[in-house]
């Protein structure tokens, strides 16, 4: 049985090797899940949402396992293109700005790379997301 929280180790080996390529980022164990920061700014957040407690998430989860979601920020200028559509996107209660992707078999780690390179920018300071190439390598 997982802990709340719990992220399948597949996912969070994915995330591990786009995240540790921005500069000066690192990875932490959040009060939930795990969380990739920029001084002490957070980026990127993974977790498995318990859906009794968060119910907008319960109609992604399966009989099999909870969902896994990672919550990120996101340009003011992208962040109707990506929530438009809806699934696996939307936007998140909290932030003018924050977002929730549903990862899964169905996810597209290239465009999740982007989201999170990003987020980064967002959240660094700017010499350091200047050091950025504008198209992230492929994950």
């Amino acid at each position: 049985m997982s802990s709340p929280g719990d992220v399948p180790p597949e996912i969070l080996n994915r995330l591990r090797s786009i995240c540790r390529r921005l500069p000066e980022s690192y990875e932490e164990p959040a009060w939930i899940g795990v969380r990739w920061r920029i001084r002490r700014r957070t980026f990127a957040h993974v977790y498995a949402p318990e859906v009794e407690r968060s119910p907008v998430y319960a109609s992604y989860a399966t009989a099999e396992r909870e969902p896994v979601v990672m919550t990120f920020r996101a340009p003011a200028d992208e962040l109707l293109g990506l929530t438009a559509t809806g699934s696996p996107f939307f936007r998140a209660e909290w932030g003018h700005n924050a977002v929730v992707a549903v990862l899964g078999d169905h996810t597209d780690w290239t465009e999740l790379s982007e989201v999170i390179t990003d987020s980064y920018r967002e959240m660094a300071p700017k010499f350091l997301a200047a050091r950025l190439p504008l198209q992230p390598p492929p994950s």
